[in-house]
């Protein structure tokens, strides 16, 4: 990614400014994080990364200006012939010149926000995780459904994008049908957008291609949504053994992610809609610790327990009643 284009994307969001170093703005950004030079000011330089923006707050200008003219203009060529994609001034500080004109000789983007360094090194970071992420397209619709991101599969022609037309018609969201763009958000976050050809587009045999955001308005879609559960549509097979208690978790693999998986029977006189809906609230509950199936299991396992106690204590309880009748009757013998 270039450097023109996180100016670009942030110049208004993040109130950055180019102060310098305009010539550089075709520099590629290869990191997706941010660093500090720290004692790179003072020629220490082989810990910067390549291919990292380099953040300047409060200490480090602090440091710059308490330094000698012709030192303060050494340090700044410190980190500025080390040619890093860009240099970026928080808080609005006032920049010496000297680091104004090593961004221009260098050709090293010089910008400038607001923001405190906290503030904008963890808004960047999420635009560079998000840019950066590996990117990867995936046969399916993804549908916002109570605020979980599910994710239907299956083979072609199975009723994907009719049961995601139905649940828009429910009042749910669209995110992306046919083609799934999904990318990985370190550590662990997938994250599904739709194709940009054919966002907002849905194909419905025998109607042909439709526009969501057109025929329902802009409160039906989404333009990414992060994936939570993946919903996998299969053709009713007798002899195939289905999951009946859901005890189990079983998952789904996308970019390294495992991500829980709902595999679902399709014939007729099913509703798919209700299950998928269902399905979403149950996976709510989870995220908050609550498994209804591991729930009910343990009921009963507590009650075969205790019924298994009860009967071995009515055993117990009448032994001794028949030890002593049958001495007495040896006696009588």
């Amino acid at each position: 990614m270039e450097v023109s284009t996180l100016f670009n994307a942030l110049k208004v969001e993040l109130g950055l400014e180019l102060v310098a170093g305009r010539a550089g703005l075709d520099r590629g950004i290869t990191g997706d994080r941010v660093q500090k030079p720290a004692l790179a000011l003072t020629g220490f330089t082989s810990m910067l990364s390549p291919g990292v923006v380099q953040i300047f707050g409060k200490t480090e200008l602090d440091y710059l200006w308490s330094l000698p003219p012709v030192e303060r203009r050494l340090a700044c060529d410190f980190v500025t012939s080390c040619s890093p994609p860009a240099i970026i001034v928080t808080r609005g500080l006032d920049m010496p010149e000297q680091l104004l004109e090593s961004a221009d000789h260098y050709r090293v983007p010089l910008l400038l926000t607001g923001l405190r360094s906290s503030l904008f090194i963890e808004a960047l970071h999420k635009f560079l995780a998000t840019r950066m992420a590996q990117i990867r397209a995936i046969h399916g619709v993804l549908v916002d459904v109570f605020g979980v991101g599910v994710l239907i599969i299956g083979k072609s022609g199975i009723g994907k994008s009719e049961c995601a037309l139905e649940l828009i018609m429910r009042g749910h969201r669209l995110v992306a049908d046919d083609v799934v763009d999904v990318s990985l958000v370190p550590p662990s976050t997938i994250i599904g957008a739709g194709n940009e050809l054919i966002r907002h587009h849905m194909e419905i045999r025998g109607l042909g291609i439709i526009n969501i955001k057109d025929l329902f308005g802009v409160a039906a879609i989404r333009e990414t949504k992060k994936i939570e559960l993946v919903i996998n549509m299969e053709e009713w097979d007798a002899s195939k053994s289905f999951d009946r208690l859901g005890i189990v978790m079983q998952t789904h693999d996308i970019l390294g992610v495992m991500i829980p998986r709902v595999d679902i029977p399709v014939r007729p006189g099913r509703t798919l809609t209700a299950i998928v809906e269902v399905a979403a609230r149950n996976q709510i509950l989870k995220s908050m610790g609550h498994h209804s199936a591991r729930d009910f299991q343990s009921r009963m396992d507590a009650a075969s327990r205790q019924g298994a106690e009860s009967r071995n204590s009515r055993i117990w309880s009448t032994a001794p009643h028949a030890l002593s009748s049958r001495v007495i009757d040896d006696k009588q013998d």
